[in-house]
């Protein structure tokens, strides 16, 4: 794939406040990235300024080898979709897709035909007299897509386009984006706070904190290969532990050596550990790696969330295995289970 959009050193001030500190980023042809982070970090205002909506304090935002800074947004091979769509009540389905052709200017037979060519894509043929008040909230997504789609942009910027769903209709609409994205092989860029749809939808995850990328990666990198303790918490439940790096492939932490797959450190540097819920199993009272005892359980639906007390920290295990509270028990992983991740300073 060749590289589509390059921003570097992007900084934006608002009222003396920095909101992106010196941005680096490089985005390939038919990724569907997500710019993931909390509300605050800076993502909506990375995305309004390779809309065109925002101007960076400093830096240079290439696309397809072109500094456009100053290239007003209708000029932009970028269109964008929006939390509450921007739709035109006014209008029916059909006039709302047209719009933008329209403005263009575009012949009444080419129109007709993209149109139709977007309907179909976003499963709403036969929809095209209905009025925009008379469709759900996912109908009306797709409405919003297939506008922005038809003027057949480079780049689709969707800027929390789920965030008005129920869980249901959410969780069904991250297949059809995607499925999207995959028909008409253009790059999407996702912006959300959501970590299942990051996880869910994209070929690349961004994870950003106060105006700064904390780490880039496929979403398995990013799951379980986290950078910092940041993304560690941010994606997903994690235990983290202090521990100590003897040398390569060997780990200490809660008063035990293990072996680990990682390696790279300094010998006995000082290191964070990370192990999933997921990954740690309850067994029998010691036959483990060590001892805990049950402090809670709650059910969770395809899980229980247990909290295991070792007499060091407690750590939380998820599993289809029910235990009593108070059950003195066992809890094994394998190496592989095992992350190492180097001190940072702490979030």
């Amino acid at each position: 794939m060749r590289q589509l959009i390059q921003f570097r050193n992007i900084v934006k001030e608002f009222d003396g406040q920095l909101i992106l500190k010196g941005l680096n980023l490089d985005i390939m042809e038919n990724e569907f990235v997500t710019l993931l982070g909390p509300s605050g970090c800076g993502k909506t205002t990375l995305l309004r300024i390779l809309g065109g909506f925002l101007e960076q304090t400093e830096g240079e935002v290439f696309f397809d080898g072109i500094e456009i800074s100053n290239v007003p947004p209708y000029k932009r091979e970028i269109n964008t979709v929006f939390q509450r769509y921007a739709l035109f009540p006014h209008m029916n389905v059909f006039d709302n897709i047209a719009f933008g052709l329209r403005i263009k200017k575009t012949d009444p037979a080419i129109i007709e035909q993209k149109v139709k060519k977007m309907l179909k894509l976003v499963n709403l043929e036969g929809y095209e007299k209905r009025a925009i008040t008379q469709l759900s909230g996912g109908q009306q997504q797709r409405v919003a897509i297939a506008r922005a789609l038809v003027n057949e942009p480079m780049v689709l910027l969707l800027d929390e386009p789920l965030g008005a769903l129920d869980q249901k209709l959410r969780k069904e609409m991250q297949i059809e984006l995607k499925k999207i994205q995959k028909e008409v092989g253009i790059t999407f860029i996702f912006v959300t706070h959501d970590q299942e749809e990051a996880l869910t939808m994209s070929d690349k995850i961004v994870v950003m904190k106060d105006g700064e990328i904390q780490q880039i990666g496929s979403p398995t990198d990013i799951y379980n290969e986290p950078e910092n303790e940041f993304v560690a918490k941010f994606i997903g439940e994690s235990n983290i532990i202090d521990g100590i790096m003897l040398d390569d492939y060997r780990v200490v932490f809660f008063d035990q050596e293990f072996e680990c797959v990682d390696y790279g450190f300094h010998d006995n540097e000082s290191v964070d550990i990370v192990i999933r819920p997921e990954d740690i199993d309850i067994v029998e009272y010691d036959t483990g790696k060590f001892n805990g005892t049950i402090k809670s359980i709650m059910f969770k639906g395809v899980h229980w969330e247990i909290v295991v007390d070792t007499g060091i920290q407690d750590l939380v295990v998820h599993t289809t295995d029910y235990a009593e509270v108070g059950k003195e028990v066992g809890l094994s992983f394998f190496p592989e289970d095992i992350h190492v991740m180097s001190k940072m300073v702490a979030y």
